[in-house]
């Protein structure tokens, strides 16, 4: 990524790596930069996917029109940095207007030197990536335009994202504590493979002191802590090339210990089993996406990230080497499997953010089963 200032006048131009191109205006840095094209469906909560680390190496292109309204705050971060490699949007607001904002969006995309681009037609572009799929982008404006076949062979020279090792790369480096919030009850070790704030947050509210460990644990380092539970996180890439963290989770299966994981966490899971993984068209991003818990019956409106799923039987209960294992989560727009669960052991995971930042709220239960496990192997 190369960069220089921001210049809301400044021509942009978006070029995926089909040889479609998209022209625009700058938004927030000016420059290049380069990542695979995905699209969010959210009507809200931008500052919260800007930082979600589960968008490393991602364009983000946000279907909604209106973007930047509530301005940027220092408080709903849900990392210390913003991971999109670019940001693309249709009509950026000129000037926020909320009682909570510090500064615009716009500013905040500069001061982190994230380059984007405004002007552009989102609905055709999303259409475009329903139609071919999430593929390759890059994003150029300012010097960095001189035509688009130049533009063209520099896109199809980026890394995809099939192959992509990136937990490691987003992972606290240093392990850190959330205390419990009121009686600590509980001790849980979280293995941090991109985890959001709000996620330690969410267990902290339920009395759980969170010990948030580098993608890189052992397992003597995660239960140096002596966990109740240990948690698995989101985080950003190919959950095929997680040999580590599928290690550990087993590991920790063959202990028994209650475990519960999310997002690429439920990836880990899914590999741990025996189960494999692959790479959908275009992913689910947004906070709208309706959910089954085929245990209950349930359906929930949850929030997404992830472009990668697991491939297990929806229609069966499966033997694998630490038991019986169902699907207990599937979306109901494609069928696709949306979290799992041990019928033998005491473990679960799920594909989508039950930490709802930005909302909804609807699977902050499955925190309260996580609590459910650790109390049924306590007694």
């Amino acid at each position: 990524m190369t960069l220089s200032t921001r210049g809301a006048q400044t021509p942009a131009v978006l070029v995926l790596e089909d040889g479609r191109a998209f022209r625009g205006r700058a938004y927030g840095a000016v420059g290049e930069t380069f990542g695979e094209a995905v699209f969010s469906t959210g009507m809200t909560g931008y500052q919260e996917t800007l930082t979600d680390p589960s968008y490393h190496r991602q364009v983000v292109v946000m279907t909604a029109p209106h973007v930047g309204n509530t301005g940027v705050n220092d408080e709903d971060p849900e990392s210390g940095r913003i991971w999109v490699s670019g940001y693309v949007v249709r009509d950026p607001a000129r000037k926020p207007s909320n009682w909570r904002s510090q500064r615009s969006l716009d500013e905040e995309l500069a001061a982190q030197g994230v380059v984007g681009i405004s002007g552009v037609d989102t609905r055709a572009l999303t259409r475009h990536l329903r139609e071919r799929g999430a593929m390759r982008v890059g994003i150029f404006s300012g010097e960095a335009i001189p035509d688009e076949g130049t533009l063209l062979a520099k896109v199809r020279q980026a890394p995809e994202m099939t192959g992509a090792d990136l937990s490691a790369e987003v992972a606290t480096k240093e392990a850190y504590v959330v205390p419990a919030i009121g009686t600590k009850k509980f001790t849980v070790a979280a293995v941090d493979l991109g985890i959001k704030g709000m996620t330690p947050h969410r267990m902290a509210e339920r009395g759980i002191e969170v010990h948030v460990l580098p993608a890189t644990a052992t397992l003597e380092e995660v239960y140096a802590v002596r966990p109740d539970g240990v948690f698995f996180s989101n985080g950003p890439g190919d959950p095929s090339t997680a040999d580590h963290p599928v290690a550990l989770m087993r590991g920790v299966l063959e202990r028994s210990t209650p475990l519960f994981g999310i997002c690429f966490g439920n990836q880990i899971l899914g590999r741990a089993l025996g189960f494999g993984t692959y790479k959908l068209k275009y992913g689910h991003r947004g906070i709208n996406q309706p959910v089954q818990d085929r245990t209950t019956g349930k359906v929930e409106v949850t929030a997404h990230n992830h472009g990668f799923a697991v491939d297990a039987p929806l229609d069966k209960v499966s033997d694998t080497e630490f038991g019986r294992a169902e699907v207990s989560h599937v979306c109901l727009n494609d069928q696709v499997v949306e979290g799992l669960q041990l019928l033998d052991r005491p473990a679960f995971s799920v594909q989508y953010h039950p930490e709802a930042a930005a909302g909804p709220h609807d699977a902050a239960y499955l925190f309260d089963r996580f609590v459910s496990l650790m109390e049924g192997q306590r007694a």
